[in-house]
């Protein structure tokens, strides 16, 4: 196999560049480098691809264009992918304990004048950082591993129960849309180059989210308003969990209330107001709620009302 040199393609993989062009390139007028697009560690969003959707997007990526900000604009194409493959390194473990395994590219752009620039900070280690652009069918949660994108489930990403800190596990990739340039990327080793070397934040905010199933793009202050919503919700399900409880214990006080607070765990809202609805009501026939006083109606008493008077 003819080998590649100063980031110029071999035979090889120019010819695999071809099946792209519609007239075909010469050596010279094609600059190639290798990235990491994303791997099998949890991320800046607490969430990670298992090795089986790294495996489906190996296949989805190829021939897939790079962009810069996934600013989907035919005028901000910078480059394509043409080859993919899957790196595991057995000596190198996960913070969840598996082999380390990365999707890796290579990618070309023209060595153009108007890309003469970009291709400077590329080697200058300026453009680095990559983000990609995919959809996934699922995402299980790490703790109970219920479908997050599709069932009730309590546990939030980032926070941790017991010694486990939640994340959402990415599973059956849909599509791949296209990978970018970014300044901060998810994916804290995905990059042009095989190591992320500068000292990372250890939370950071996206200013954009994008909906990948339906390729639309969400303000950070709507994904902030959806995360207050969801917190709303989960404090009103603890609300109704401790009045199943304490009603539980009324009408059953043989029984453990453990168990319920364990089966509640599974509930939607809308369920657990209709438990907690029925125990009050089986509450209320055995502590009958008290009816008020009845009013005074002594006319002789209050026939005035001079103490109002001022």
């Amino acid at each position: 196999m003819t080998q590649a040199t100063n980031n110029t393609p071999s035979a090889e993989e120019l010819e695999l560049i071809n099946s792209y062009t519609r007239n075909p390139l010469s050596a010279d007028e094609v600059y190639c480098f290798n990235l990491t697009l994303c791997d099998n560690e949890v991320d800046r969003d607490f969430e990670r691809f298992s090795t089986d959707a790294l495996k489906g997007l190996c296949e989805l990526f190829v021939g897939k264009t790079g962009i810069c900000d996934h600013d989907m604009s035919s005028k901000n194409q910078k480059a394509r992918i043409f080859k993919t493959w899957l790196e595991q390194d057995d000596s190198k473990k996960t913070s969840t304990g598996e082999a380390y395994v990365a999707l890796k590219a290579k990618a070309y752009m023209l060595r153009t004048k108007d890309n003469e620039d970009f291709i400077s900070q590329i080697e200058g280690g300026i453009k680095k950082e990559i983000s990609v652009g995919c959809s996934m069918k699922s995402m299980s949660c790490s703790i109970c591993s219920k479908d997050m994108k599709t069932h009730s489930c309590n546990h939030i990403k980032g926070r941790f129960y017991g010694k486990k800190q939640c994340h959402g596990i990415l599973n059956n990739a849909n599509d791949a849309y296209e990978w970018s340039f970014v300044a901060v990327p998810a994916q804290k080793n995905a990059a042009v180059t095989k190591a992320f070397s500068k000292e990372e934040a250890d939370t950071v905010t996206e200013h954009i989210f994008v909906n990948a199933e339906e390729k639309s793009f969400y303000s950070k202050e709507y994904i902030l308003e959806l995360e207050n919503l969801a917190e709303d919700g989960r404090l009103y399900k603890e609300f109704l969990t401790g009045e199943i409880k304490k009603y539980a214990l009324i009408t059953m006080p043989k029984v453990d209330c453990s168990a319920f607070t364990k089966a509640c765990e599974n509930m939607s809202a809308k369920e657990l107001k209709s438990i907690m609805d029925g125990l009050r009501k089986q509450t209320e026939e055995i502590i009958p709620v008290a009816l008020q006083l009845k009013a005074v109606t002594d006319t002789k008493t209050h026939s005035n009302n001079n103490a109002f008077k001022i």
